[in-house]
């Protein structure tokens, strides 16, 4: 419903409200034949009328902030303004004394009154929606008129006028009674005049309680959208606004809101930046004390993000393999031979074939990382990122039948994220040149690879690298240890 099919059902209502029991509460009214009571009417509506349709554009045209108190004011000020008029028409026209025109104008005005809350709180409700649609929204003031005072007035309004029009009632009611005596029995007066006082309280309640729920609609929005924003927020969404649709309170809520949301995003930024940068450095401080290459870490990183996406077509690992989880799958993954750093050069830089005791020492670097990660955990407090980086630098040598290092895990006992990088780790060492092997083909590696499937690597993980064989190529190339040197 647009705000002028509602403003149009409104007028109806008054209209007839007015043209029906306008003559019980005013005798004057009464006098009068069905044209001359009607025909003022109608056209005093029909002004009425064209004039709201003729400023509608001026409303539109009003700031955000101002449209909803300007439309009441016009809405309210056409009321009054018009009841004035046909007040004035009668006592010109017809003679009526002041009290007809004082009369009318308290019925329309209490009438107006209550439609025109009920206008501006629809037209709110609009305009929130509207704003909340096209992601735009309005400028508060500093300091709104506060929402206490409006319901306080309101309330106030109301309850002057239901006791003001209930007191006109009776008080015409009592002049009845005198008029008509003792030709009607009491019983009777008594049972039309309770009647007429529940239909006009009825009347009255009935467009304060849809006003009542017109507010409450609108607050419930207003609530709803606050605490949606703020539930994204929790869960770490912070590219999220709640929509300033009102020139209140809630409005100010609401924008107090978005600059805490705007403010937490760029500290999580600016966090996130100094963790990239102390993983890069961190990597590349192992990385000067390895043989392996810069390229290394920008592959592995690469190929671990583009298996954990695969996977999480699979069922058995959708709820685990987030897009949260997987970025920091690939933040962290950098940082899988960090460990290295606690290996004698002797042993690390030894361009031969390890011995068995030089190589027991080498097993150690998963322990010297994961040890060392555990340290930061302890220090800065636990996250996912440190767990999963511990977790890769732990694990990442395990094999799927028990027979790796550090603590021969066996299974679904190694953590995903260990499971993911030694595809990776072991495919980018088979394809890289080290100075004890020549680089290997890709259709080598793979066939390396798929033998060890069910033994060394986990099965699932082995049946996704195939599935991606022409995207590790493409990230081989891209990455490859000239282009990165070139870079």
């Amino acid at each position: 419903m647009t705000t002028t099919k509602r403003t149009i059902i409104h007028y109806l209502i008054a209209m007839t409200l007015l043209s029906i029991y306008g003559v019980q509460v005013c005798p004057f009214l009464d006098s009068l034949t069905t044209a001359q009571l009607l025909l003022p009417i109608l056209v005093t509506f029909i002004i009425q009328g064209s004039l709201r349709y003729l400023l509608e554009g001026q409303i539109q045209k009003q700031p955000l902030k101002t449209k909803v108190s300007f439309q009441f004011k016009v809405d309210l000020g056409l009321f009054i303004g018009c009841s004035i008029l046909l007040g004035l028409f009668n006592t010109l026209i017809y003679e009526f004394p002041l009290e007809s025109a004082g009369k009318v104008l308290v019925g329309m005005g209490v009438l107006g009154y209550l439609i025109s809350c009920d206008l501006a709180l629809f037209k709110e409700h609009q305009l929130a929606q509207c704003l909340q649609a096209q992601k735009e929204h309005l400028e508060p003031d500093s300091s709104p008129y506060p929402l206490t005072k409006k319901f306080t007035w309101f309330a106030t309004i109301c309850a002057i006028s239901v006791i003001g029009v209930v007191f006109l009632v009776i008080n015409k009611d009592l002049e009845w009674l005198i008029h008509t005596g003792d030709s009607i029995p009491l019983e009777t007066s008594q049972r039309y005049i309770l009647t007429e006082i529940v239909f006009v309280v009825g009347v009255m309640m009935a467009y304060i309680l849809t006003i009542i729920m017109g507010y409450a609609r609108n607050l419930k929005f207003f609530i709803q959208a606050e605490n949606s924003t703020l539930e994204q927020v929790s869960l770490g969404e912070l590219n999220t606004e709640v929509p300033v649709t009102t020139n209140d309170e809630f409005g100010l809520m609401a924008q107090h809101t978005n600059q805490m949301i705007s403010s937490l995003a760029q500290r999580t930024r600016e966090l996130n930046i100094t963790r990239d940068a102390s993983i890069l450095g961190l990597a590349s401080l192992a990385e000067t004390r390895d043989n392996e290459t810069g390229g290394h870490i920008l592959r592995t990183q690469n190929y671990v993000r583009a298996l954990a996406i695969k996977l999480r077509q699979n069922p058995k690992h959708a709820d685990y393999l987030t897009s949260e989880t997987i970025e920091l799958l690939y933040k962290s993954a950098p940082l899988h031979d960090v460990g290295k750093v606690g290996i004698p050069d002797s042993i690390l830089l030894k361009p031969g074939k390890l011995t068995d005791e030089e190589f027991d020492i080498m097993k150690q670097h998963p322990q010297i990382g994961a040890d060392a990660l555990e340290v930061a955990e302890h220090q800065l407090g636990s996250n996912s990122f440190l767990r999963i980086a511990r977790e890769i630098s732990l694990t990442h040598h395990e094999k799927w039948d028990g027979r790796g290092y550090p603590n021969g895990l066996q299974g679904e006992e190694i953590p995903l994220s260990g499971r993911l990088m030694a595809v990776a780790d072991v495919y980018d060492a088979l394809i890289s040149k080290r100075v004890y092997k020549p680089a290997f083909s890709h259709e080598k590696a793979r066939d390396i690879i798929v033998d060890g499937k069910g033994n060394h690597f986990d099965p699932e993980v082995v049946d996704a690298f195939l599935e991606l064989e022409d995207e590790f190529k493409e990230i081989a190339a891209q990455y490859s240890d000239e282009n990165t040197i070139a870079a």
